[in-house]
């Protein structure tokens, strides 16, 4: 960093934004991705290149970026303090970033349906207003329950748990893995959409927003995957079937073709009595009845 604030490649403000974004690494790990910015850093304002930094820094080291933000979000809290003008400040600190994120834009939501003709505050004031109504129960407008859309991008490889890359929350930036395959685990407020790239290329293969019924594209994926209900032994065609949450939707279950699989009704209330489905890699599903016996179905059956 030294030398490049030497040469003039980057300036103070930028030289500040690498070392404190880089200051809970260890030095070979520091070394490593300052390495990888250095061509860049110049080029980028202190916003992007902080961005850049925390989604290095995640990938660098997967597990501390884990760590990390499991040991900060524990210490969350609210914190007030009196400003010199009289006024206060109310903070909520070390919040999960997907949560915060549909909180923001549940605020926005509401505070443009507040922006009408004649309304004499500002955007700025009518969302300190809003939250604070939030808070005290109060409703703004009878539009207040329309819900936002928050976008997240991720790798598929991530999503399928093959990679620890981070995904790239909208408005916030870079998220550790855990967060961006949470973030189809749906907030009550707000509508994920989700933008799913190629671990290669970055580009766009899939396109969803989260819901509890599935779309029709996503039922005729999924059938075309699974012709039969995938409970061991059953042979009712998938189009006849339910298809099934395998994390329950109101557990944070995910309406993605990842998530879901046909049950007939009958095995679709079996599984809510203790039996459970671990989906493999190849497509299979692992069962496990209440006593513990497994039995692999597969996914493509003939």
């Amino acid at each position: 960093v030294w030398h490049l604030l030497a040469a003039g490649v980057i300036d103070t403000r930028r030289a500040k934004t690498i070392l404190d974004g880089t200051a809970h690494l260890c030095d070979q790990a520091a070394q490593k991705l300052v390495d990888t910015i250095a061509d860049r850093a110049g080029q980028l304002t202190t916003g992007q290149l902080a961005a850049l930094i925390r989604r290095l820094s995640i990938e660098v080291d997967p597990e501390d970026a884990q760590h990390r933000y499991e040991t900060a979000v524990t210490g969350r809290r609210v914190v007030t303090e009196a400003t010199q003008d009289g006024t206060a400040n109310l903070l909520g600190l070390d919040l999960a970033p997907d949560r915060v994120a549909a909180v923001s834009r549940r605020i926005n939501l509401i505070a443009r349906t507040l922006r009408t003709s004649g309304e004499p505050r500002t955007m700025d004031q009518l969302r300190a207003d809003v939250f604070l109504g939030l808070l005290q129960g109060k409703h703004h407008h009878r539009r207040e329950t329309a819900r936002g859309v928050v976008d997240l991008t991720v790798g598929l490889d991530t999503l399928a748990g093959l990679a620890e890359a981070p995904g790239d929350l909208d408005g916030y930036g870079p998220v550790i893995a855990d967060i961006a395959r949470q973030v189809t685990a749906q907030q009550e407020t707000s509508q994920w959409r989700f933008t799913i790239t190629h671990p290669e290329s970055g580009l766009p293969i899939h396109v969803g927003t989260t819901q509890r019924r599935p779309t029709t594209s996503i039922r005729r994926i999924i059938e075309a995957r699974h012709r039969t209900c995938i409970f061991p032994g059953c042979r009712m065609p998938a189009r006849a079937c339910d298809l099934d949450h395998r994390i329950p939707w109101s557990h944070g279950g995910a309406t993605t073709i990842h998530s879901l699989a046909p049950l007939c009704r009958h095995d679709h209330r079996i599984r809510h009595h203790g039996w459970t489905n671990q989906p493999l890699p190849n497509g299979d599903h692992l069962w496990t009845s209440p006593l513990k016996h497994t039995s692999t179905t597969s996914g493509t059956p003939p």
